[in-house]
């Protein structure tokens, strides 16, 4: 059974004579009518009732056109969407640890596109489904950071789901907090300074463990601690609580707001990953989409890294 045999039998159908379908199809009527015939032999059916005033379609046939249709169909709109004069939209997702400079850059990239063919989407979400949205092919590229704490767990993550980390830039820890916390005016910040104050964290499901924590040092005995679950939560507990999380520094005013500040994290003891090396993840062996590309260019450019040409 061909695709072509499938339209002989749904023109026959419609114009009820193998003469005109013939001329219709361009095709010769002996080669029309041998295909058709090739066809019912093939499936073991008649599907066309021939006579002198031309041909209907038979219980078989009746039964068998709807499929013929469909299939047909569906070729058709692969046809439409990838042929050379396709109508598809590109599409293209980045999945996301929750940092502004990610989002950013999704906002500059996408200026410079013709978004009525494109479909853009960007997911800010946990670090077990930014791995697993990568591996699924759900979103190209994948936004994360590897530090001495999580790093053979991640890699091993990454390895079994067949991802590649690529290396962005390294970042030393800094407290983010309110501009009006108690602890602003600080150089810097201890974990005794900020014992009285409430530690915020994004919630990573109840199947997650430390390794995946978006935070570093999860490990620490914080007195008190409040999960949740995207950005502006986070930044409205900061101001009504006095709350803190610990970050890479690399904040994002133009989204955030300019009511909130990173002040560095002073190491009272030798913490196990207080450098974050951020980077992204893509699957193993494939190349970068134009979008892609020029996503990870404009992380670069907010990042103050090289670009290359």
């Amino acid at each position: 059974m061909t695709l072509q045999q499938l339209n002989y039998v749904i023109t026959i159908s419609e114009i009820g004579s193998f003469n005109r379908a013939a001329e219709k199809l361009y095709v010769a009527q002996p080669s029309l009518t041998s295909a058709i015939k090739e066809l019912e032999k093939e499936m073991g059916i008649v599907i066309f009732n021939r006579t002198g005033r031309g041909v209907t379609l038979t219980a078989d046939g009746l039964e068998f056109l709807p499929y013929a249709r469909q299939v047909y169909e569906q070729f058709e709109n692969l046809v439409e969407l990838y042929g050379k004069r396709g109508s598809r939209r590109q599409k293209f997702a980045v999945s996301t640890q929750h940092y502004s400079f990610a989002v950013k850059a999704f906002v500059e990239m996408t200026k410079t596109f013709d978004v009525a063919q494109y479909e853009f989407a960007i997911r800010e979400t946990r670090t077990r489904d930014v791995l697993d949205d990568v591996i699924s092919s759900r979103s190209e590229i994948g936004i994360l950071y590897l530090n001495d704490f999580n790093r053979k767990a991640i890699e091993k993550m990454l390895s079994v789901g067949n991802l590649v980390f690529h290396s962005l830039i390294d970042c030393r820890a800094y407290v983010y907090i309110w501009r009006k916390h108690p602890l602003a005016g600080r150089d810097s910040i201890s974990m005794k300074d900020l014992e009285p104050y409430p530690c915020l964290s994004f919630e990573q499901g109840d199947n997650s463990n430390f390794y995946l924590a978006e935070e570093i040092l999860p490990t620490n005995d914080y007195p008190r601690i409040i999960k949740a679950c995207d950005r502006a939560t986070m930044l409205n507990l900061m101001v009504g609580l006095n709350g803190y999380t610990l970050c890479s520094g690399i904040i994002c005013e133009e989204l955030n707001g300019d009511d909130y500040i990173s002040v560095p994290y002073r190491d009272e003891e030798a913490d196990l990953g207080n450098v974050m090396e951020i980077g992204y993840i893509t699957r193993k062996n494939s190349v970068l989409s134009s979008v892609g590309e020029r996503y990870i260019t404009e992380i670069k450019k907010y990042l103050g890294l090289e670009v290359e040409n």
